[in-house]
């Protein structure tokens, strides 16, 4: 069967989100049909298997929630600003984040744990990027005195377990303050870190 580009980005749309409501485990072929009015066949057609649909929209989900932060962190001219733009994003962003289903990376790292190799291996790489970025941001604030000499390592890791986390409670337990709190509290360390 050819495959259709557009037919393509239709099922990733619209599967995007179950998957990430759901999980991979979770995620059933009719799900896929109800959700895009495809047939079982139209579906394969495009895709491999599940699995490459769950890939795909793992990487939808993914694009959806960095997209906007990366524009935002782009416009800022100095690390310290940087890193708080990249923090306000969670702040401002995190209803339609929840209504999504909460966050790709930490969704799909629960679900694909002990399980799914190929989505596990895209996580992965998604986390490096994402600790990669912060580490950039913070190595271009400390060459430039903007900041103050830290652990980068391990503070690039602490702010991703610290947001992962905040957004894990606050979906979970429908409580956004303990989201915005964390966020805050990251905001003051990062403030104290500015060299005066």
């Amino acid at each position: 069967m050819v495959r259709s580009e557009k037919t393509r980005q239709l099922i990733i749309e619209k599967t995007a989100s179950i998957f990430n409501k759901k999980g991979y485990t979770g995620t059933y072929l009719s799900d896929l049909t109800n959700a895009t009015g495809l047939t079982k066949g139209s579906i394969y057609g495009n895709f491999k298997d599940k699995n490459e649909v769950a890939l795909e929209a793992f990487k939808f989900n993914y694009k959806f929630q960095t997209r906007q932060i990366i524009d935002k962190i782009e416009k800022e001219d100095n690390s310290v600003n940087k890193l708080i733009t990249f923090l306000n994003h969670y702040k401002t962003s995190f209803k339609p984040i929840f209504k999504n289903g909460g966050c790709a990376i930490l969704n799909t790292a629960v679900d694909t744990d002990d399980g799914n190799e190929l989505l596990k291996k895209e996580v992965v790489k998604t986390i490096h990027n994402w600790h990669k970025k912060i580490v950039s941001i913070l190595i271009e604030g400390v060459n430039k005195n903007e900041l103050k000499e830290i652990d980068i390592d391990l503070f690039s890791y602490r702010m991703i377990a610290i947001i992962e986390g905040s957004i894990l409670l606050a979906k979970t337990l429908n409580k956004p303050e303990i989201l915005l709190n964390n966020i805050e509290h990251l905001e003051t360390e990062i403030i104290q870190l500015k060299q005066k």
